[in-house]
């Protein structure tokens, strides 16, 4: 199990590093839609839906994502709000209710499509200002992971959601948001965009909700997972289970980031 997932690590990060600096734009956009159908093919079967409605909502998800690339100065911006009051609003009070999802429910192909097409859009936007932008934004995603786990383990002693996943603590949150804003101390000084004093409370709590919503995104697929009664939400992925387990922080954080850059860039 553990070569298989190291192999598949290696695979995937060479993968991507393609994707981002060598391939053309058309090429990364294509790539990542292949994520988005891939997602959407796992979300339709954590709703127990059968193989022929999976390829068609997955086959829905591609062209939704087609239709907003085609416009997308007048598509994209719409999106990231539309996920953004999910994330944000939506999404806590749901993990709360712990809402389900059942087979051909419109409500479980509504939510699917507001957390997989909003974040191909942003990888497309992000990735055309840079690829090192759309990669720091992982990164960001990343770090927080990596640190709530250990930091978790260490230190983990109330836990943050115990219904849903119990293995998460508060302490393990704790420790991704000062890893988070280390991260971005280190970032904003090796690239020259270190904020005006001003603005570092800003950026700061900038920070501070994104590593929120990364957790949310963490926890919401954590719960359509055990709502399926499924450990990963496929095998596609050897020793890392599926598209979603690997992207569930990324659709709730790469859209806000979007959004963000959107109204603040000149």
């Amino acid at each position: 199990m553990l070569k298989a997932r190291v192999i598949t690590a290696l695979v995937l990060v060479a993968g991507l590093l393609v994707v981002l600096f060598l391939a053309p734009a058309v090429v990364a956009a294509a790539a990542f839609g292949l994520v988005a159908a891939l997602a959407a093919w796992e979300w339709a079967g954590l709703m127990k839906v059968d193989k022929a409605g999976r390829v068609f909502y997955a086959g829905f998800v591609v062209i939704s994502c087609l239709v907003a690339g085609y416009r997308p100065a007048m598509t994209f911006a719409g999106l990231w709000l539309l996920a953004a009051a999910f994330w944000l609003v939506l999404a806590p009070l749901w993990l709360r209710r712990r809402w389900p999802l059942a087979g051909n429910d419109f409500v479980g192909y509504a939510v699917g499509w507001t957390v997989i097409v909003p974040t191909w859009s942003a990888m497309v936007d992000l990735h055309g200002r840079s690829p090192w932008l759309l990669l720091a934004v992982m990164a960001l995603v990343w770090v927080a992971d990596i640190a709530a786990y250990f930091t978790g383990r260490a230190f983990g002693r109330r836990k943050l959601a115990p219904a849903i996943s119990p293995g998460k603590t508060w302490e393990g949150a704790y420790g991704a948001v000062f890893a988070v804003l280390g991260y971005g101390a280190i970032v904003a000084s090796t690239s020259g965009r270190v904020p005006a004093p001003a603005l570092l409370l800003p950026a700061a709590l900038v920070l501070v909700v994104l590593t929120a919503v990364s957790i949310v995104g963490d926890l919401f697929e954590s719960l359509m997972k055990r709502q399926a009664e499924v450990k990963d939400s496929s095998q596609l992925l050897p020793g890392h289970g599926g598209i979603l387990d690997r992207i569930d922080s990324l659709t709730a954080t790469l859209p806000l980031v979007a959004l963000v850059i959107f109204w603040t860039s000149p």
